[in-house]
């Protein structure tokens, strides 16, 4: 199985060789379905969770328009959160019932760690971190959030086994 994915652009690779199990085949299954759900860019697993990914990468020169591109409106964020929910459906159809962690990966233009974190907390309250803490005894839908830049993904202890790379 071919576990190093290329993003829609041809600009970037996530390389996930070391997971035990990886994809970014969600939106070939939900348009072949004919399913009008939405879908991360990636998930990989490892030995004890699944990392759903999105990337979205506004700083790279063929961008069109990369200023119009605001990624903390409300609704860029819904966009990104319903990925998050409308993924679960594939998780569920494969059998993974790891706890899942979500990465958004955000590159964009005057982007930093404080914006990326503000992003992030609008995203947690759209998620179901309070709903699976009031309902389901202890069964979790989500376990983690981050917003992180790709040299920040790179540099996590975990994230950074599985490597974002240019293709150049």
């Amino acid at each position: 199985m071919e576990k190093i994915f290329t993003e829609e652009n041809g600009n970037f690779m996530i390389d996930c060789s070391n997971a035990l199990w990886a994809t970014d085949k969600l939106h070939e299954q939900y348009q072949a379905a004919k399913c009008s759900l939405s879908d991360v860019d990636w998930v990989l697993e490892t030995d004890g969770k699944i990392v759903l990914v999105e990337y979205k990468n506004a700083n790279v020169v063929e961008a069109h328009n990369p200023e119009a591109f605001k990624p903390k409106e409300e609704k860029v964020i819904n966009k990104v959160v319903k990925k998050f929910y409308d993924s679960l459906h594939y998780l569920t159809l494969q059998g993974k019932t790891k706890p899942n962690e979500y990465v958004y990966i955000l590159e964009y233009p005057n982007g930093d760690s404080v914006s990326r974190k503000m992003i992030r907390n609008k995203m947690k309250s759209k998620l179901p971190f309070l709903l699976q803490a009031n309902v389901g005894e202890g069964r979790r839908l989500i376990e983690k959030l981050d917003v992180l830049s790709i040299d920040e993904w790179n540099a996590n202890e975990l994230y950074g086994k599985f490597p974002i790379i240019s293709c150049e």
